[in-house]
C-alpha cells in the first residue's frame, strides 16, 4: 500500500466493509500498543442525532413535511 505525499492510504473496500468504515460517517483512529504495534481502530461516534436517524426512515416520494417532520423529531 503507497502512501500519498500527504501521508494518506486508501483503506482496502474489504476492510472498510469488515469494520463498517463509512465515508463522511466513521472516524478511525491509530493506537499503538504495549509493544510498539500499531493498530486501525474504529472511534464510536454519536449516531443518535436527528438528521442520522432520519436519513435511516426516508422513503422514496416523502413529501417535504414528512422529511421536515422526521428531522425536528
Amino acid at each position: 500500500m503507497k502512501v500519498t505525499i500527504k501521508g494518506q492510504v486508501t483503506i482496502p473496500q474489504e476492510v472498510r466493509e469488515d469494520l463498517g468504515i463509512r465515508p463522511s460517517e466513521t472516524e478511525v483512529d491509530f493506537v499503538c500498543d504495549e509493544k510498539g504495534n500499531w493498530y486501525l481502530k474504529k472511534i464510536k461516534t454519536k449516531e443518535n442525532s436527528r438528521f442520522r436517524r432520519a436519513h435511516k426512515c426516508v422513503k422514496p416520494m416523502m413529501s417535504t413535511d414528512e422529511l421536515m417532520a422526521l428531522t425536528r423529531g
